[in-house]
């Protein structure tokens, strides 16, 4: 398995597993997740696609 990938800057995570501080969201069946940093500077474009877990 891949690590996870920021959709929209494409940092790389340190592990195969979503950092506690990033986000995932579920966007046309496909799961993206957003480092810290993104998910907080695009808040309001991806607000309410988010998992619930993250916030």
């Amino acid at each position: 398995m891949a690590r996870a990938t920021c959709a929209l800057c494409g940092q790389q995570a340190e592990s195969e597993d979503v950092p506690l501080t990033w986000m995932t969201s579920i966007e046309d069946g496909r799961k993206l997740v957003y480092c810290d940093r993104c998910a907080r500077e695009n808040v309001r474009s991806i607000e309410g696609k988010l998992d619930s877990v993250y916030w």
